[in-house]
């Protein structure tokens, strides 16, 4: 367009010959054959929750997996995969994953610092080309499925990560309140800007379940984010209980020890795509 000014950024035009920019490539050692993103409009949702158990669960399947832990200033896939205090090897031209207890590869900023707990205070050009070189500079090797985790919202990073990375698809996470919902459905409007395809939405803390009968017990009431979400033609593909086990799993870096069966039929239609 004649007055483009290139900042995709709040843009509403479809189809924009400008988004249409070059993808990186990964380096002669990675083989990437497909790459998600996992997003969300607002934070503490669960997507990095989502991004592992789907790391998790595709590896259990026999894929080789990989995560980029694209959330530079609140980094936490480390965390539940019992990284902390390990260190990505390097030499002069490459970066190395690190391989979490049952093999899946993990990159991510807290893994390159000495010091886990330093803040990263980058301006958003920075952050943006750090997460580039998450995947253009690491040596992944065979790499069936990799998930980017993303932050919350929808500016510096998710616009590199789309324009950028080659992105197969978008798996948004969302929580069943109406806020919530209406919050979503600004990453779900990007992702379509961005002529991104959306995979479905998985909903975190969609109920709890009773210790003694099993009921679902829905703490939130009867919500209608799972309704407005469907009517925009996106489905909820799974529904995440408030796990007490899941949540003493994860502090204590052993997610892949807990067994995801509401993810089953995302992990299968990812498989069959």
């Amino acid at each position: 367009m004649a007055d483009c000014d290139h900042n995709c950024e709040g843009c509403g035009v479809e189809n924009c010959q400008s988004r249409k920019i070059e993808k990186v490539k990964a380096n002669e050692y990675s083989h990437i054959k497909h790459c998600y993103a996992i997003m969300s409009g607002k934070g503490g949702v669960g997507k990095s929750l989502v991004t592992s158990l789907l790391a998790s669960e595709m590896n259990k399947r026999g894929k080789s997996v990989a995560i980029i832990d694209a959330d530079v200033t609140g980094p936490s896939i480390p965390q539940a995969f019992g990284l902390k205090g390990k260190f990505a090897t390097s030499d002069d031209t490459y970066i190395y994953p690190v391989l979490s207890k049952h093999g899946v590869k993990v990159i991510s900023a807290n893994l390159l610092m000495e010091d886990e707990q330093a803040p990263i205070v980058w301006r958003g050009p920075i952050v943006s080309g750090f997460v580039q070189q998450l995947y253009t500079d690491v040596v992944y090797g065979d790499v069936d499925y990799m998930f980017v985790d993303m932050p919350p919202g929808t500016s510096d990073i998710p616009l590199t990560v789309f324009q950028m990375l080659p992105i197969d698809g978008v798996i948004v996470v969302t929580s069943p309140q109406d806020l919530v919902s209406m919050v979503v459905s600004k990453s779900m409007n990007m992702a379509k800007m961005m002529l991104i395809p959306m995979v479905g939405v998985v909903e975190n803390m969609s109920y709890v379940k009773c210790p003694h009968c099993n009921e679902k017990i829905r703490i939130y009431g009867n919500d209608h984010s799972k309704e407005n979400i469907e009517k925009n033609g996106v489905k909820v593909l799974a529904e995440l209980p408030i796990d007490p086990n899941l949540a003493t799993l994860v502090d204590k870096g052993q997610i892949e020890d807990y067994d995801c069966k509401e993810l089953s039929g995302l992990i299968d239609l990812l498989v069959n795509e």
